[in-house]
């Protein structure tokens, strides 16, 4: 019902004749802007309103001074003439702009990334929150793995800026912040209109139109994509179909701007799911080959969002229809010889919700004070989250089926003073409350275990309090020391079972809500049109890690832990033609105790190296060439298995005139033969007469290139 909606509320929301428009006008301050979006991203905008340079921030690449306005050197902003310039294989890779993300697969196409940061393996998500116009990305109880996020409804060419804040030390994040989080915001507008096309090695086609226009006193954007990709698999055609639409239309209302905003994206696809080492050393298969060739997946998601800001307020609201089922076979025959290991995931949900926020500029004993306040809630109304046994997408019986209802409200409260010229704090409080509401779908599951019992209500809330020192060394320099409370809530079908779905035994609940504690000493420096640079030393404690599960394909609560590192990054304009980028990050992370099977966390990067060179020639020729590595990880606690390193080089080549730009993709330039993902477990071939514990990987695609030709008008 919703879908069939969505495009009549736009309709009645954008027909309406406005009264006269009035558009508050900022000056655009600092002379180092040469086009580019202004960022209004509210948290950054109040932030810095009582700051030593009360001017618009630009967004120019890494050319973004935060100095006045950052609360920490852990954050930062990208534009579009950035991402525009680099190349990426898929869509979720935008991530990678964060320094020391790492971007990974070891599934389809279609199937949400796997993300690294912080001594954090975030499995498709937790820990990281990720906003798209103020809309939620990460899934809370999601049938896949708590906190999943899937970046594949987005067109890489229609976002406007992208915001990151890592740690947990900004009041108005709540679920999911423990490593920091990002906000995404799409364009408002184009500067030409744009036709793409692009082909490239093993099936690759992508159609992309994106147009605007003025309508009913405001500007109207529009972008429809389409890709296909079949992959370079051995036995397999991902057959990747993937449609995007966005329609968003922006305008001056009176002392501030109302958007609102259509999203649309279908797809579906089949998988080259992770494989065993050993069945690659054997003989079996080829790295690029399959054991079960039916698993894959089918997703949507359909939204309607709306946003208003002004100087003081900030308020959006939005509806979310998101739909996944997802196949894998992560064992092969380990549980089940005749018929085999392969399950099916579902989740089918429609989210409701909304934000609200004050801002007010005063003075405390003569010093300029701002304070924040914001108000949050959210609905997930899960019609049904489950988990099937099937056998080439065939369902032979339910091992679990529940019907969720997820509520929460937040409130947080930010205050800034400006203690003198060089001092400033920044401290907040913020406060999460979450219901549980779990029902039973699947009566008696298909092992004859009873699941009534798991049916139930839970309830929790905490305060997380903020805090953050900044210091202004002088216009090129600025120091700050942070710590704050964050936090991840948990499936919420571990707050409520009783009885294990597998076993029929006695289950552990699990707390609804997992604190995290970070603090940081950072220092940023900046100077116009040439350098950018800072650095961090950060802490993080969890109180309970929520690890992937190779053998169930989920996420579970585990032992609390401690992370500390340390991260450099680096840009270097050396004159109108190139530029350079290095980013390096180094994370010791393990659990907390000294327990018998050992305390090293399993999938956690220690070292992450990211660097690029980039040239522009005169607005004719230009290159971005991108190395990313990254360093060994321990698969298992006690470290006696790890992964290989990992590294990889992409190469984008274009030239662009007026009205049309050409660009030649080269991805995994070296045909580097490295995993994008490691995972160690036990699992079965067909031809074996026990399980195997071994190193389970999903390969990097060989190099592969793509051609795409841009039309402007």
């Amino acid at each position: 019902m919703i879908k069939d909606d969505m495009f009549r509320i736009l309709t009645c929301l954008l027909l309406p004749i406005y009264a006269n428009q009035v558009l508050a006008q900022e000056d655009v301050g600092e002379a180092n802007a040469v086009e580019s979006a202004t960022i209004e991203t509210a948290a950054l905008e109040n932030s810095a309103l009582e700051s030593k340079a009360l001017e618009t921030i630009v967004v120019e690449g890494n050319q973004v001074n935060l100095i006045g306005g950052a609360l920490s050197a852990s954050e930062g902003v990208i534009g579009q003439s950035e991402i525009s310039i680099r190349p990426i294989s898929r869509t979720g890779e935008i991530l990678e702009f964060i320094p020391g993300m790492v971007v990974t697969q070891h599934s389809g196409s279609g199937k949400a990334n796997q993300y690294f940061l912080r001594g954090f393996n975030l499995d498709h998500g937790t820990d990281f929150a990720t906003y798209v116009d103020g809309m939620p990305v990460n899934m809370r109880s999601h049938g896949h793995g708590q906190g999943y996020t899937d970046l594949s409804f987005l067109i890489p060419e229609a976002v406007g800026k992208m915001r990151y804040r890592k740690g947990s030390y900004y009041a108005d994040i709540g679920d999911f912040s423990g490593a920091g989080g990002v906000a995404i915001e799409t364009s408002e507008r184009l500067e030409n209109d744009l036709l793409s096309i692009g082909l490239g090695e093993n099936g690759f086609q992508r159609a992309l139109l994106m147009m605007d226009a003025q309508f009913v006193g405001g500007s109207t954007l529009f972008a429809a994509e389409r890709q296909h990709y079949d992959g370079p698999w051995d036995d397999i055609n991902e057959d990747v179909g993937k449609t995007n639409l966005l329609l968003k239309h922006t305008r001056p209302v009176e002392q501030g701007q109302f958007s609102v905003a259509v999203m649309g994206y279908d797809n579906a696809w089949n998988s080259a799911d992770q494989i065993p080492s050993r069945a690659v050393a054997q003989g079996l298969l080829s790295e690029f080959g399959s054991i079960d060739k039916y698993v894959g997946g089918e997703s949507s998601r359909y939204s309607i969002n709306a946003t208003f800001n002004s100087d003081s307020w900030q308020a959006s609201a939005y509806v979310i229809d998101y739909q996944l089922n997802l196949w894998s076979n992560f064992t092969y025959f380990l549980d089940d010889e005749q018929n085999g290991d392969q399950f099916e995931q579902v989740d089918n949900r429609n989210i409701y919700g909304g934000h609200l926020q004050y801002s007010l500029a005063s003075s405390f004993a003569k010093m300029a004070m701002n304070n924040r306040l914001g108000f949050e809630f959210r609905v997930d109304d899960i019609q049904e989250v489950s988990l099937y046994q099937t056998r080439q997408r065939q369902r032979l019986g339910v091992t679990r089926s529940d019907e969720v209802t997820q509520h929460s409200i937040s409130a947080y409260w930010e205050n800034r003073i400006e203690w003198s010229d060089r001092i400033s704090t920044v401290i907040g409080a913020r406060y999460d409350s979450l219901d549980f509401d779990v029902d039973n779908l699947a009566g008696i599951n298909r092992f004859g275990i009873d699941l009534n019992d798991n049916s139930g209500k839970a309830d929790d809330d905490l305060l997380s309090l903020k805090g953050n020192l900044v210091y202004w060394i002088n216009d090129s320099w600025e120091a700050y020391v942070s710590a704050g409370q964050g936090f991840h809530s948990n499936d919420a079908r571990g707050t409520t079972i009783t009885i294990d779905p597998l076993t029929g035994e006695d289950a552990d609940r699990v707390d609804p809500l997992v604190r995290s504690t970070g603090y940081e000493f950072g220092i940023r420096g900046f100077s116009a049109n040439t350098w950018n640079v800072s650095a961090a030393l950060w802490s993080l404690k969890l109180d309970s890690e929520l690890l992937f599960v190779g053998d169930a394909g989920n996420t579970e609560a585990s032992r609390p832990s401690e992370r500390i590192g340390i991260e450099l990054a680096a840009y270097y304009q050396f004159n109108e033609i190139v530029s350079v980028d290095i980013e390096y990050a180094n994370t010791d992370a393990k659990f907390q105790g000294d327990e018998p099977e050992g305390n090293r966390i399993p999938g956690t990067v220690r070292d992450v190296v990211q660097a690029g060179l980039n040239l522009d020639f005169n607005d004719t020729w230009f290159a971005s060439l991108r190395y990313r590595y990254f360093g060994k990880r321990p698969l298992i606690e006690d470290d006696s298995v790890t992964s290989d390193a990992t590294s990889i080089v992409n190469l984008r080549l274009g030239y662009q005139r007026s009205d049309w730009r050409a660009t030649l993709d080269i991805l995994n330039l070296a045909d580097s033969n490295y995993h994008d993902i490691d995972y160690f477990y036990e699992s079965r071939l067909a031809s074996e007469t026990d399980g195997v514990e071994d190193i389970h990987f999903h390969p990097i695609e060989p190099r592969a290139l793509r051609l795409t030709l841009e039309l402007r008008w």
